[in-house]
């Protein structure tokens, strides 16, 4: 019987073989393949839930190996294709004939309690021409998500035997697999009509969607950054399916999938707590876990009040914010997680929110001042395409009429995404923030009085060279915004104005 089971030990993880030896000899279990404490548990686990559950445990010496043996292996979701394994050895179970993919927790009264990183693990099995998956019935829905294969969902070990049996007939539970979900997430339920005022703030955020392009939120409290940027995930466009499902995988080694398992469209949004370690943030862990940069991939991880997160939390983000993904190094591994997300801050200029607000008095020291600006530092600010000055709506705006709704500039955002899909299609991105800087010169032309328009920018404000390429990716998304091929003075001036804030020390209000 050849049982295969899964260490989610990245997005893919690997499959692992379960082999078990039966032989004479004094009466135990011995466990080999860099088993973890969860693990090695599973022997007294899988004793307790086959006795519980009708069948005879051999009375002889019994040798279980995970293969490949040099790959540490954690978690419980062991114990129900050791237990397999363990009865078919003993000759208690039909053998199906192919290899098959078994996954789940055994209680000791013999039932199955769901696992975390179902999603991956069929995926994975897919992929080596396994067709055939036993899991928790809890964790049924979520196999039948990628809509391949025979899933067989089980409540206890003992509806083993029909399940293998009906597998051996080569018949298929009756189960149609799930179809993609389409339903709006929470944050989506505000809409932009609701921000009144803020024509610049609506405008940056209307392009960063567009282009896929991180924004930096700076104002006084109260002035409506957290309001916009909860609201941005209602600006972009639905998920490609591939990217969905890496989605899903990531939700589901996380534990944080829905229970029923469907494939979410809409970009997810993340909104940790200011007080995330750099583990919660990155991933991490043991047994190793996404972090909240790659659960937001494909969509928005949105830093309130970015100032208050620990220095070494938010300089954590500079590799992934450029490669797009996350590697996480141990003795002897390395998992990559992917991480290619837009990354929204909002900060307020000071400690107290004062600094520069019209009838209000800052009482910070300037030492306070610049400890403050300091916490997000200069490289990762550099990483930041469009840098929005935020200031508190004028009462008569707050009582005019309502601004543009979300569904007006969703329909532009995926017009211009269109755009780039079609321009970039086989060259490994979507949107123009990951243009890289040998495609720059290729899809980012300037003309003439754009040309000339660029270099006295650069000049003025003495920009990098990540500034530079920041500011004519941004242009590249103003001009797909209006539907023209070459990159005008106006794109470029509009672009070097979303920029520059920051860059310029005389826009820090003083």
């Amino acid at each position: 019987m050849q049982v295969v089971a899964h260490e989610p030990s990245s997005l893919e993880g690997v499959l692992v073989q379960v082999e078990v030896d039966i032989r004479r000899g004094i009466p135990g279990v011995d466990l080999v393949g860099l088993a973890a404490g969860a693990v090695r548990e599973s022997r007294e686990r899988v004793r307790a839930a086959v006795r519980n559950s009708g069948f005879d445990f051999p009375q002889d010496r019994v040798l279980i190996n995970l293969a490949p043996a040099d790959l540490p292996k954690e978690g419980s979701a062991y114990d129900l294709p050791i237990a397999l394994a363990v009865l078919g050895a003993a000759g208690s179970l039909p053998d199906p004939g192919e290899a098959f993919l078994a996954l789940g927790e055994l209680r000791l009264d013999g039932s199955v309690r769901p696992v975390r990183g179902v999603l991956p693990a069929v995926a994975a099995a897919r992929g080596a021409g396994i067709g055939r998956y036993f899991v928790p019935a809890e964790n049924a829905p979520e196999a039948r998500a990628l809509g391949a294969g025979a899933v067989y969902p089980m409540a206890r070990l003992d509806e083993a035997v029909a399940l293998l049996a009906l597998a051996r007939s080569g018949a298929a539970p009756d189960a149609a697999p799930l179809s993609p979900s389409a339903r709006p997430r929470a944050p989506e339920a505000g809409d932009f009509a609701e921000l009144r005022g803020q024509a610049r703030l609506r405008r940056a955020l209307e392009i960063a969607a567009a282009g896929g392009h991180n924004v930096l939120l700076c104002g006084p409290p109260g002035s409506g950054k957290t309001m916009a940027a909860r609201r941005f995930p209602g600006l972009l466009p639905d998920l490609r399916e591939e990217t969905a499902v890496s989605v899903a995988a990531l939700y589901s080694i996380s534990g944080l999938l829905a229970s029923e398992g469907r494939l979410e469209l809409r970009p997810p949004f993340r909104a940790p707590h200011h007080s995330a370690s750099l583990e919660g943030m990155i991933g991490g862990g043991r047994p190793l876990r996404p972090g909240e940069i790659s659960l937001a991939h494909g969509g928005v991880l949105f830093l309130d009040e970015a100032s208050e997160f620990r220095a070494d939390v938010l300089q954590s983000l500079r590799e992934p914010l450029e490669e797009g993904r996350v590697s996480i190094v141990r003795a002897g591994s390395a998992s990559r997680f992917p991480a290619d997300c837009q990354v929204i801050l909002a900060a307020n200029p000071c400690p107290c929110g004062n600094l520069g607000r019209r009838g209000k008095a800052c009482l910070c020291s300037a030492q306070d001042i610049r400890r403050h600006r300091r916490k997000m530092g200069g490289p990762l600010l550099d990483r930041i395409d469009i840098r929005v000055p935020v200031e508190p709506t004028p009462a008569r705006e707050l009582l005019g009429p309502p601004g543009e709704p979300s569904e007006a500039l969703r329909r532009r955002v995926e017009a211009a995404a269109f755009l780039q899909e079609e321009r970039y299609r086989g060259l490994g991105l979507a949107r123009n923030a990951r243009l890289r800087p040998e495609q720059i010169e290729s899809f980012c032309r300037l003309d003439e009085h754009a040309a000339r328009a660029f270099e006295v920018a650069v000049d003025r404000l003495s920009l990098s060279s990540r500034a530079c390429h920041s500011i004519m990716k941004v242009a590249r998304t103003i001009a797909d915004l209006e539907d023209r091929g070459d990159i005008g003075e106006e794109e470029v001036l509009e672009a070097v104005q979303h920029r520059r804030f920051g860059d310029d020390e005389a826009l820090w209000p003083d």
